[in-house]
């Protein structure tokens, strides 16, 4: 019997490793028109999609929102929801057609402008020039979203010092550059603010094969909790948002490049579904109104569930069926007669 068991707990381990089996076939959408065919487990008719804005219209009436990578992606989801409820918001990357494109497509949805405005993280003296232009234009943001970012998968063997370099360069010096020079010019005016970073769940575990990446969202961290304590008698917030996967066509492209992983997720997600932008802006929403005055230094983890089953040393039972739980209980209780 004890053979036949580990044959059946062989199969299990290679059952989770495998791609998703017996699932249903649903229409999920991208962060574009596009629709996307994907296998998605049952239990995620239990977790339904809601990403229409839950706060009130008019939360951010009279309020700025400066968004960096806000062109496309999470960036993008989260202007639109900002000026969904009111806000006047500012999105700011490299690419000024991409930046113009998307600012006209919410502020027709919205009926509020948007502004773009091109800017290099990387470099200080862009990050100056942008701020320059949002302040005489609608004056300092009262919300700050430091959403910009850059990964990829290598072999960290393969990593060259150009790439570590692009990465911890967009990333942390790309936040902090962001940060000091809004924070500063606020400070200086008297005036209080809600900063917010878009990190990862595995910015305080660290992961293989995207470990520039895995480094600098730690970094960013670090430096949003350690600003939350310094900065908040200037009348300034800092809070950190993990998401989990949301398929968004810029970072699968570099992370899921052949498609397959997505399953792999999916396999592992207990909601049995990945997140959407929506979903993001809504609690990024939340985290920077003023409902949420109260709410700094916190590190909010937002992924179906996904962090927990990983680190949970036996979660991987959930593949194991209900006749092969009757062997273990029957092998479990030989072994407390033998003893």
């Amino acid at each position: 019997m004890a053979s036949s068991l580990l044959g059946r707990i062989s199969v299990i381990q290679r059952d989770i490793a495998s791609p998703v089996k017996h699932l249903a076939y649903v229409r999920l959408f991208s962060n574009g028109s596009h629709a996307l065919c994907q296998k998605v487990p049952p239990q995620a008719s239990f977790f339904p999609v809601k990403e229409a804005p839950m706060l009130l219209p008019g939360t951010f009436k009279n309020k700025v929102a400066f968004i960096t990578g806000g062109g496309t992606g999470l960036g993008k989801g989260m202007a639109s929801t900002l000026s969904a409820l009111g806000a006047e918001c500012v999105i700011a990357s490299r690419k000024l057609d991409i930046l113009k494109k998307t600012a006209d497509e919410i502020s027709h949805k919205t009926g509020n402008k948007v502004h773009a405005v091109q800017c290099n993280v990387r470099d200080p003296a862009s990050v100056g020039a942008a701020v320059d232009s949002v302040v005489s234009q609608v004056g300092l943001p009262d919300v700050i979203i430091n959403n910009a970012a850059g990964n990829f998968i290598s072999p960290s063997e393969k990593l060259s010092a150009n790439a570590w370099k692009t990465i911890t360069d967009i990333v942390l010096n790309g936040t902090a550059n962001v940060t000091l020079e809004i924070g500063k010019r606020l400070i200086k005016a008297g005036k209080g603010a809600a900063f917010l970073a878009i990190t990862t769940i595995y910015a305080e575990t660290g992961s293989g094969f995207v470990v520039p990446s895995a480094s600098a969202k730690a970094g960013v961290e670090a430096l949003c909790m350690s600003l939350a304590g310094e900065w908040g008698r200037y009348g300034l917030r800092f809070n950190v948002i993990q998401p989990g996967p949301i398929k968004t066509k810029g970072a699968f492209s570099r992370l899921d490049p052949a498609g397959v992983y997505e399953q792999v997720l999916l396999d592992r997600m207990p909601v049995g579904r990945l997140g959407t932008p929506g979903e993001i802006a809504n609690l990024a929403a939340y985290l920077c109104s003023d409902y949420a005055s109260w709410v700094s230094g916190a590190i909010i983890r937002m992924d179906g569930g996904e962090y927990v089953l990983m680190s949970g040393e036996f979660n991987h039972l959930r593949m194991v069926t209900k006749d092969q739980w009757s062997e273990f209980e029957s092998m479990i209780r030989k072994t407390k007669n033998e003893s």
